[in-house]
């Protein structure tokens, strides 16, 4: 019986451990800034946020490519960078201490930035 017990605790806990990905079904976190990534667009392709540490919760919305959301300053630095995200999936990305200023982001992946996949980052 303990064994039995043990056993529906272990499934329960495991299955509360999902991975980074979801799907896309996977909720907002509070705070978090929403992006959404089809094949070759961002949405939205503007973005407001305050100095400091900024979270983005990505979403991998449709079509068959992966995509990442790369970050980098007027000076052409690259300062932050997600992991990549397959198609239907999601994960939240946290960008810490970034300065106030103008930002570009966009996908690092291969002809995706050229094909359109990028947009503007304003952190006040």
């Amino acid at each position: 019986m303990r064994a039995l017990a043990a056993a529906i605790v272990a499934v329960a806990l495991l299955a509360g451990c999902g991975g980074g990905g979801g799907g896309g079904s996977s909720s907002v976190p509070s705070g978090a800034i929403k992006v959404t990534m089809t094949d070759f667009h961002f949405d939205p392709s503007s973005i407001t946020a305050p100095h400091g540490k900024v979270v983005f919760f990505l979403v991998n919305a449709s079509g068959s490519l992966q995509h990442d959301l790369a970050i980098r300053d007027s000076s052409n630095n690259r300062i932050a960078i997600s992991d990549l995200i397959s198609a239907g999936d999601s994960t939240t990305f946290t960008v810490d201490n970034i300065a106030a200023g103008d930002y570009t982001f966009f996908c690092s992946q291969p002809g995706h930035e050229g094909a359109g996949m990028s947009g503007k980052l304003t952190v006040t």
